[in-house]
């Protein structure tokens, strides 16, 4: 249940990443079943809710990366399969493999007119200099 998933959706949100896309990897273990997809859809949709995302804003992209399904061009695999489907700034974005996912994130918006701010690791205390951070 509290497996690396989680964990990573956590993390990329405390970290501020806004654009999430599910990538279904390993479907040529179940034999493209659509069941199971919709299984992993349901499940990731409820924790990621939980965390912060907004499901409707996501991209759930089935594919088998060790035989390069649905990556780069659509599988013959999952005819089942009709496309992801995810709402953008700019209204509904529609593909069917991961790289169109990829290409569909939105750039962020870049805080140019803020002060630059850096994060601290530590501060060091060294004798004769002082203390640096």
């Amino acid at each position: 249940k509290d497996g690396q998933t989680r964990e990573h959706a956590l993390l990329a949100y405390t970290l501020g990443v806004r654009q999430l896309i599910v990538a279904i990897n390993k479907m040529d273990t179940t034999k493209w079943s659509e069941d199971r997809y919709q299984e992993i859809i349901k499940e990731t949709s409820n924790f990621i809710k939980k965390v912060g995302y907004n499901p409707k804003t996501v991209a759930f992209v089935p594919i088998s990366g060790f035989n390069g399904d649905n990556m780069l061009t659509p599988s013959t695999n999952c005819p089942w399969y009709k496309g992801w489907e995810k709402e953008g700034k700019n209204g509904k974005v529609t593909g069917k493999t991961l790289l169109e996912a990829i290409d569909a994130v939105e750039p962020p918006k870049r805080p140019t007119d803020k002060p630059l701010r850096l994060p601290l690791q530590d501060v060091y205390k060294i004798g004769g200099i002082g203390t640096v951070p």
